[in-house]
């Protein structure tokens, strides 16, 4: 049984690391947050928040549920506007916030739970760049399996995101004595996230990246 599906978590995986591994708003602000709180246990609801949007539009992709709603041409349109638009909002607090420190926090000002759960799921959910990205690899290259081959794939792509988000916030922690990183980490994640809107408001004239 294992042999059976071996091929198909090993390709889960590959993928899903592929797919992960540049750096986007979602995955600098997971390590800005791990670099930001005063414990690795504080930066947990970031990581929680992008596992599990993750796994949910990683579920969309291979049940093909996604791929009908993003068929709406005037839906695409409003998801885009809505993700620049919040894109450059999250950009100009992080840049504002600096070292992941805002007046009045708990934790010496770093971010709430709440808060992090919340802009880390919206960073991960109105960011059609990568919505299409999962759809267009992900889903397709399920299509390959099928039964207890799919269910292991897709298995394997979720593991991945969640190892990796976890892995980023440890890594953000690990640096966060360093002088000056949590500035750097939160104003290099503004500088992506507004990049990431102006490359998104572009493919409003150019029509959709493929």
């Amino acid at each position: 049984m294992i042999s059976s599906v071996l091929p198909a978590i090993l390709h889960g995986a590959v993928l899903a690391l592929g797919l992960i591994l540049p750096l986007g708003p979602q995955n600098t602000f997971v390590l800005a947050q791990g670099a930001g709180q005063p414990s690795l246990w504080r930066a947990l609801p970031a990581v929680a928040a992008a596992g599990l949007c993750d796994t949910f539009l990683i579920l969309l992709a291979v049940f093909g549920v996604s791929v009908a709603v993003l068929g709406i041409p005037w839906l695409k349109t409003a998801l885009i506007v809505g993700g620049v638009v919040f894109l450059l909002v999250v950009g100009v607090l992080l840049w504002r916030n600096g070292g992941g420190q805002e007046n009045g926090g708990p934790g010496n000002g770093a971010w709430s739970a709440r808060r992090q759960f919340a802009f880390t799921a919206s960073v991960s959910l109105l960011n059609p760049h990568a919505i299409l990205d999962t759809i267009g690899v992900i889903g397709p290259s399920s299509l390959a399996y099928d039964g207890p081959e799919r269910i292991a794939f897709t298995v394997a792509c979720i593991a991945v995101s969640w190892v990796f988000f976890l892995f980023l916030a440890v890594l953000g922690r690990s640096v966060s004595s360093i002088g000056g990183v949590r500035t750097v980490l939160n104003r290099g994640s503004a500088l992506i996230m507004w990049g990431t809107a102006v490359y998104l408001a572009s493919t409003l004239y150019g029509g959709m990246p493929s």
